[in-house]
């Protein structure tokens, strides 16, 4: 599997292209600005993008959604709970003092235990709430990408509306953290981690 990375933004939110080597069919998670530069990196891989993946509705995860489908046509697809703050972006911007192009409804809400298909590759939806009602992280083959769920060695935001901090660790502790210690982790901020390194010194997950 091809795991192309490019940090964007102002709020320097990860976005990541996942393409499958053999079909060249790709998903990208999480464009939330700069969306030339995600377009280019897809023409430089040779893909073409089947989903536009939300793992949540924050702006700095989501800011591209319209530029990205507008320029490759494919789906927009997020968790139904977070769906409303698609056409919200650009006050949630503002209340940053930055801007923000809302973005069109999905085309399909993904629920807890779906699974996403491109090329021979498979992604399994976990629901992650906490840090937003209707966060999710992916999962595939050894691979999982939490959104801002989990950081190396931190934790997701659970003072904006929808969050909630006894949520998120329950999350964390029960959806997370019963993955292999092996797994590798890409959070929506930060460098990579792992599930067994966030499992025993992640200090805000210790009990």
């Amino acid at each position: 599997m091809i795991i192309k990375k490019l940090t964007v933004g102002p709020i320097m939110a990860n976005c990541f292209i996942l393409g499958c080597e053999k079909t060249k069919e790709a998903v990208v998670i999480d464009p939330g600005d700069e969306a030339d530069r995600i377009l280019w990196s897809i023409e430089e891989l040779g893909l073409t993008v089947k989903y536009i993946i939300n793992t949540h509705g924050h702006f700095d995860h989501v800011g591209g959604n319209k530029e990205m489908k507008e320029a490759t046509g494919a789906d927009i697809l997020i968790n139904s709970l977070d769906a409303p703050m698609l056409s919200q972006l650009s006050v949630a911007a503002a209340s940053f003092g930055l801007s923000s192009d809302n973005s069109p409804p999905p085309d399909q809400t993904l629920e807890d235990g779906d699974t996403i298909s491109f090329g021979s590759i498979t992604l399994k939806v976990i629901h992650t709430p906490g840090h937003s009602p209707g966060g999710i992280a992916l999962f595939t083959g050894g691979n999982l990408f939490v959104g801002d769920t989990l950081f190396a060695g931190s934790i997701g935001r659970s003072d904006l509306p929808g969050g909630d901090f006894h949520t998120l660790i329950s999350s964390i502790k029960n959806k997370l953290f019963v993955l292999d210690d092996a797994v590798r982790v890409f959070p929506g901020h930060g460098p990579e981690t792992t599930i067994g390194q966030e499992k025993h010194t992640n200090p805000f997950v210790q009990e």
